[in-house]
């Protein structure tokens, strides 16, 4: 994240300008609410009931603009999500996207994870990476993308490498008109119709920690299979291209609230890696 002034002045204005609610480059910014797109049965992310750790850092966010009131607007995470929520301007944030992600404007990175394997603690599959010999002979589930059933970068990994009849995709949209779909991998592998799930770090760490079969997690190695695939990505807040002074007014409460940031992520056992220097939680 781009350096502040250390001097005390400057920065006590800064943050006084975003506790107004005024965008750091000084720019009046002033609003009345804060509107933010998210999916409404996607735990540990987003739900409707605001027990995510996209809405509690949604309410964060909106604490810090002095206190503006929070609205969702909810969507199913389909494909078309960003033409029908950003794009055509319904709202104006939306948390949790990869850093850089092309149509919206992205601030700076508040964590970053990386995909893991799961598997049941007493299955012997500790230390496992992509070239382990031991997933030839395993049942193995991998999360897929889309209608047609996109591949994960773990799954194009696995493929490279030979693995595929013993391999089952389970779609990150699944059943909506059940509670939080992606689960069923992690559910998969707790009831033991797969022996190891290659699953995205958060969601593998938040239902991991609530299963009644202890569940081991752990990194996908290598992060960067091929030196072109990688296994880990930063993630940061989507801003409407319109609204360039919101991600300047976002990007600074990130940075001083880094510390709330941490403690939200940890408490729903969000697994991270280090960022850039001076970049987010």
């Amino acid at each position: 994240m781009a350096a502040w002034p250390r001097c005390g002045g400057i920065v006590a204005l800064s943050l006084a300008a975003v506790l107004a609610g005024i965008g750091p480059a000084g720019a009046a910014a002033l609003r009345h609410e804060l509107v933010v797109c998210a999916d409404p049965n996607n735990m540990p992310f987003s739900s409707r009931d605001g027990s995510g750790f996209e809405n509690k850092l949604a309410e964060l966010v909106a604490r810090n603009m002095g206190g503006v009131r929070l609205r969702y607007v909810w969507w199913a995470q389909r494909r078309g999500f960003v033409r029908s929520t950003l794009t055509e301007q319904k709202c104006e944030l939306w948390p949790g996207v990869a850093t850089g992600l092309e149509r919206v404007l992205t601030t700076q990175p508040y964590y970053r994870s990386t995909y893991v394997f799961v598997s049941r603690t007493g299955s012997r599959l500790d230390g496992l990476t992509l070239d382990d010999p031991r997933l030839k002979n395993v049942q193995i589930g991998v999360q897929m993308i889309g209608n047609d059933a996109m591949n994960t970068p773990p799954a194009h990994a696995l493929a490279r490498r030979g693995v595929i009849q013993n391999v089952r995709g389970y779609s990150v949209y699944g059943n909506y008109a059940l509670p939080n779909p992606p689960a069923r991998i992690i559910d998969a592998v707790a009831r033991g119709e797969i022996d190891v799930g290659l699953v995205w770090g958060p969601l593998a760490g938040y239902f991991a920690s609530r299963s009644t079969i202890r569940l081991r997690v752990q990194p996908v190695i290598p992060a960067l299979d091929e030196g072109v695939l990688p296994m880990t990505y930063s993630i940061s807040m989507g801003v409407s291209r319109a609204e360039p002074q919101l991600r300047a007014q976002v990007d600074e409460i990130l940075r001083l609230r880094a510390a709330d940031v941490r403690k939200i992520l940890d408490a729903y056992h969000v697994p991270r890696l280090p960022l850039a220097a001076g970049a987010g939680a």
